[in-house]
Formats: structure tokens, sequence, C-alpha cells
């Protein structure tokens, strides 16, 4: 499915949060949001899954405005995996991975065969199916978004919408996550703040500062030291990787100062 913003602003308490943005996200293409704290990059992607408002513009996905469709057809179509859980679920790992099937069914239905399959794929797949019966609750950072992440996998959807999903996560998971949501052909958007990370995995990279865009483009396009120095307030460096070719930051440290 593409996803289309339109001139989205959020304002919120007289604050101009997000300002103007207008993307396209093509079929199949995964996007990389980036930017410092407080660029705007959670607001503008709460527009995307009706967590939150656009003040003006609209959001599109496959041409229909999602705050103008039922609840049902958005979750069936996109799946939000978000920094935060909203709290601890008095359920099983099972339980909260199952709740991505919901979308599909009918009021009070159960799982199917097919559901049982959707969700038992989605523990292996994310590295949890030895949790399946444990509180949700009592599980680590990572496993809680690993759990996270096998849910919106069970919903199946054309689109995904990430923000920050590797938080908590080791190194390995860090891999497997992006690689899974890379390998599943999906429409994504994934915010990130490792660079190297999102230049290894994304199509396009899109750098907000400010609540605006201010690059959009490949990985090896937008990561130059100019930004760096420009948004991050760093000095570093930009190389392709000697074998795959894939823009690199390092950063100058040891004597070396941020930029003030």
């Amino acid at each position: 499915m593409t996803l289309v913003v339109e001139d989205v602003s959020v304002r919120i308490g007289g604050r101009d949060l997000v300002r103007e943005i207008s993307l396209e996200v093509a079929k199949g293409e995964v996007l990389g949001l980036a930017g410092p704290n407080g660029a705007g990059k959670s607001t503008l992607l709460r527009t995307f899954y009706r967590a939150l408002r656009p003040t003006s513009g609209r959001v599109l996905l496959d041409g229909e405005d999602v705050w103008k469709m039922p609840a049902g057809w958005l979750a069936r179509r996109l799946a939000a995996v978000l920094q935060e859980t909203g709290g601890d679920f008095e359920l099983t790992v099972y339980d909260v991975v199952a709740m991505g099937r919901t979308p599909h069914k009918r009021a009070f239905d159960g799982d199917n065969a097919r559901d049982r399959a959707i969700i038992a794929d989605a523990l292996d797949r994310l590295d949890v199916a030895d949790l399946a019966y444990a509180p949700f609750d009592r599980l680590s950072g990572g496993e809680k978004q690993r759990v996270l992440i096998a849910r919106a996998l069970a919903q199946r959807p054309a689109t995904m919408v990430l923000d920050e999903p590797t938080n908590h996560l080791d190194l390995r998971h860090q891999l497997d996550a992006l690689n899974l949501v890379r390998g599943l052909g999906v429409t994504a958007v994934i915010a990130l703040h490792d660079l190297n990370m999102a230049a290894a995995f994304c199509d396009r990279l899109c750098v907000m500062d400010g609540g605006q865009v201010v690059a959009l483009g490949t990985p090896a396009e937008v990561l130059t030291p100019a930004l760096l120095a420009d948004v991050y307030r760093v000095e570093g460096e930009v190389a392709a990787h000697p074998e795959t070719g894939i823009p690199q930051v390092s950063l100058r440290t040891g004597g070396s100062r941020a930029l003030s």
C-alpha cells in the first residue's frame, strides 16, 4: 500500500510540533525517519495510526484518508509498534500476540486454526515462542518489544509504522527485527536513532528537525558530514562500507567536541 502525507501540521499548546510535512512512501518501500530528540518524529507517526489528529493536512493510505475510514478498516491494513507498552498487561505473551488477529474477526470469535498458525509463526519469528505462556508484565524491556513486534506481525498488515522498534533490544535482536520487517515486503516507516542501522535497512531516509523535513533521499544522498553538523550538532565522517557500499557514520570522539 502507498502511504501519502499531504501538508500535515500538528499544533499543540500553541507549539508547532510538525509543520507542513509532505512525503510519499511507495508500496513495499522502507522509509527511515531520523532526527534528534524533539524533532517531531513520533508526533508525525501518531497521525498515521490515528493516535493524533493533524491540525491540518491529510494522511492517505492507498488514496483513502485514514481519518475518514472506520477504525477496523485501518487496523486490517496498518500495524503500529510503539516505543511505550501502554502499561502492564495482565495477559500472557500468547494473549498479547493473539490481539493482532482481532481486526480480522467478528465480535466474540475465537481463534481458528489459521489464527493459531499465524500467532505461532509470529512468536517463532521474534524468538519469543518459549515465552508464550509467561506473564507479559514480567518480561524485560527487550522481550516486551519483541512481543509487540510479533503482535504487529500477527496482524498481517500491508503497512507498518514502527517508532524506535530496536529500543531495549540487544544487537542480535535489533538485526533480527529489522531484517524481518525488511523481508516482509510491506510498506514501512521506521523511526530510528541509529543512523547506521537506518542506512543498512531503509530504502530512503527522511530527516526531521524542528518539526520539518530537512533532508529526504537515499542514505547515500542524505548522510553527509554537513547534515551531522547542521542537524545533530556533531562532527563526523561518512564512508561507504568496503563490502556492501552502505554509508557508515563515524563520529569524531576523544579530543573533538560536539558543535556549539
